[in-house]
């Protein structure tokens, strides 16, 4: 397995950090991203969970919309983690291919950080393109 590379440990440290923060009084599954721009700029972010369950939103939403608000769309890595092995959501991950499809995710699997392109992991998203 290849070395995960510093900056990317520093991002999960992180998302670990965010991951405190998370609002979860009914499932207790919390979960913390941290997102790093092109421009080198962090946004950290927890989910935050909703008495009426839809309502509730992940930690990478929340942290790609606190950029995308500040003006920044272009993002290089972002680090998720959770208690035990999680994978973004669908919704998170189309949110992610919206801004960039380039976007590496860093995860821990199998007790081992590995990053995966988004494309890996949602092969088929819509595209900024796509119309009916």
């Amino acid at each position: 397995m290849k070395k995960i590379q510093a900056e990317f440990l520093e991002i999960y440290k992180l998302a670990l950090k965010a991951k405190k923060r998370a609002y979860a009084p009914y499932s207790n599954f919390k979960v913390g991203a941290a997102l790093k721009t092109k421009s080198g700029k962090i946004y950290t972010a927890s989910n935050v969970e909703n008495s009426s369950f839809g309502l509730t939103v992940c930690a990478e939403r929340i942290a790609i919309f606190k950029a995308v608000n500040d003006g920044y769309k272009d993002f290089k890595i972002i680090a998720v983690c959770a208690d035990k092995e999680v994978f973004p959501c669908g919704a998170c991950l189309q949110v992610m291919n919206e801004f960039s499809p380039e976007l590496k995710i860093l995860l821990k699997i199998e007790g081992n950080l590995k990053v995966f392109k988004l494309k890996e992991l949602l092969p088929f998203g819509f595209e900024k393109d796509f119309s009916l």
